[in-house]
């Protein structure tokens, strides 16, 4: 499966995104979906994953009633609505797919995105 992520850039703090991540090749819906970023400096840290059918969802703790994950398995894309965007919030935001269940750990999954950049400015 390929990925095309989508939907960054420059917002103030408070502001509102919404990434999107299309996917083509494969079954879309087979796969679990999450979404993880990192910021300058830092290594990648895990930010939201969604199962298959797009029921099950889970965040980082860092997010968790700011974000949400959801998926179009129609559409073969999967978002990532940010609300209440924080300067710490800054970072490339990539999508990753992986045939197994959800999962937060990012060496489970197995195809990933390019990337998007999102800043957020105090």
């Amino acid at each position: 499966v390929q990925l095309q992520a989508s939907g960054g850039g420059l917002v103030q703090a408070g502001d509102s995104l919404r990434l999107s991540c299309a996917a083509s090749g494969r079954t879309f819906s087979s796969y679990s979906m999450g979404w993880f970023r990192q910021a300058p400096g830092k290594e990648r840290e895990f930010v939201a994953t969604i199962s298959r059918s797009g029921i099950t969802t889970y965040y980082a703790d860092s997010v968790r009633g700011r974000f949400t994950i959801s998926r179009d398995n129609a559409k073969n894309t999967v978002y990532l609505q940010m609300n209440s965007l924080k300067p710490e919030d800054t970072a490339v935001y990539y999508c990753a797919a992986r045939s197994g269940d959800y999962s937060g750990s990012d060496r489970l999954y197995g195809y990933w995105g390019q990337g998007t950049l999102v800043t957020v400015s105090s």
